[in-house]
């Protein structure tokens, strides 16, 4: 059975070497950036708590004791996650190394005649290091994030799939939806999550 954990603060640099490694996977590009550091902020500000507050639930799977994640060529992400692994399961900065993660957001909308509390959720980030892909860690991780996303009231759970994730979230429930059209505003610095997608190559495992 698979060790499926709640995300902590000190796991936010980790949450995002995991999210550059989704974008390497689904571009090509390795982009590193300004936006790790803006991301790495918005989850130790954002990520819930026991209490129920924050704007992000987040779950992962630690990488094994004694194991050297991020040895493949598409998990070297230098300047996040705390550097390398220290060999024991943590990044030279003694924080735990991930091996998955999964990450959602609650939003509030009014409510209607099919969703009484007016919750909604959006699920992104889900990636596992290739070095610990085919074990079933996306599966696990999404859906403890399904079943906190249920508890918090949210009647309906949206995400962007890539072709390769697909049958992963068909198997777990998702279908197809009626998708809204999008505008990206002036200002925008780069393509949005949606456009990216956040379940890329990554993902299943």
């Amino acid at each position: 059975m698979t060790d499926v954990r709640p995300a902590r603060p000190e796991d936010a640099a980790e949450l995002v070497r995991l999210r550059r490694v989704m974008f390497q996977a689904m571009t090509g590009e390795d982009r590193p950036g300004p936006w790790e550091d803006v991301s790495e902020r918005l989850l130790l500000d954002g990520l819930f708590t026991p209490d129920g507050a924050g704007r992000f639930g987040a779950f992962v799977v630690d990488a094994e004791a004694g194991a050297e994640p991020g040895t493949h060529a598409g998990a070297a992400c230098d300047g996040t996650g705390g550097g390398g692994s220290a060999g024991d399961g943590r990044s030279a900065g003694g924080a735990v190394r991930l091996a998955a993660c999964a990450v959602a957001t609650v939003e509030q909308r009014l409510t209607s005649p099919g969703g009484a509390a007016g919750l909604f959720g959006f699920v992104f980030n889900v990636c596992t290091d290739p070095d610990y892909r085919g074990r079933g860690y996306a599966r696990a991780v999404t859906a403890a994030l399904l079943d906190w996303l249920t508890a918090r009231g949210v009647t309906r759970v949206d995400l962007h799939a890539t072709p390769q994730a697909e049958g992963l979230y068909r198997s777990m429930g998702f279908t197809e939806h009626p998708v809204a059209l999008s505008l990206e505003l002036p200002g925008a610095t780069g393509p949005e999550d949606g456009m990216w997608g956040e379940s890329g190559p990554g993902s299943p495992g």
